[in-house]
C-alpha cells in the first residue's frame, strides 16, 4: 500500500506511515482515484497498452509519475480542468508545494491540450523550464509542486 501523502511503501495493516506520520486510515467510499505504481520505463517508451487500459478511447491522461500520489492517474475528459491543494479542485493534489489554484488544463480548437499556471507561488514546469502557458505534446513532463506528470495523448495509447 502506497501512503497517500508522501507515497512510501506501507504494510498493507499499517494505520500510519512510518516516513511521514500520515494516517492510512481512509474511508474508501469517497476515493476517485484508482493508485497502482507504474514503470517509468514503460511511460518512456510508450509502450501500448501499459497504462492507459481502463481509461476510455480518444481520452487524454496524466500520470503521476514522480511525489506524493505516484502511479496516481487522471483521465482528461473534459476542459477546463483546474488543479491544486484546493479541495474544490477536479484535480485535488494535497501538498504545501501545491498552490489552493496551481493550473489550469484547457483545449486548444483542434483539441491539443494547454496548461496554464494560475499565479502560482511554486510555478509550474513543463519538461524542466518554468512556463505561465503551454501547449503539450504527448510524453511532456508537467511539475506542479513537488508532483510530476506525465502527459500521454489519446493517439499514443
Amino acid at each position: 500500500m502506497l501512503c497517500h501523502r508522501c507515497g512510501a511503501r506501507n504494510a498493507a495493516t499499517a494505520n500510519f506511515c512510518p516516513s511521514c506520520g500520515a494516517s492510512q486510515v481512509r474511508d474508501a467510499s469517497e476515493d476517485t482515484l484508482t493508485l497502482s505504481v507504474i514503470d517509468g520505463a514503460a511511460i518512456a517508451e510508450g509502450v501500448p497498452g501499459s497504462v492507459g487500459d481502463s481509461v476510455p478511447e480518444g481520452v487524454d491522461l496524466l500520470l503521476v509519475n514522480s511525489g506524493p500520489s505516484m502511479g496516481a492517474r487522471f483521465a482528461v475528459e473534459s476542459t477546463p480542468l483546474r488543479v491544486g491543494r484546493s479541495e474544490d479542485s477536479d484535480i485535488f493534489l494535497d501538498d504545501v508545494t501545491v498552490s489552493r489554484a496551481h493550473v489550469l488544463f484547457t483545449q486548444t480548437d483542434t483539441g491539443r491540450l494547454v496548461v496554464r499556471d494560475l499565479g502560482s507561488l511554486n510555478g509550474t514546469y513543463v519538461n524542466s523550464v518554468r512556463v505561465d502557458e503551454k501547449v503539450l505534446d504527448s510524453g511532456d513532463e508537467v511539475q506542479i509542486g513537488k508532483f510530476k506528470l506525465i502527459y500521454i495523448a489519446a493517439r499514443d495509447r
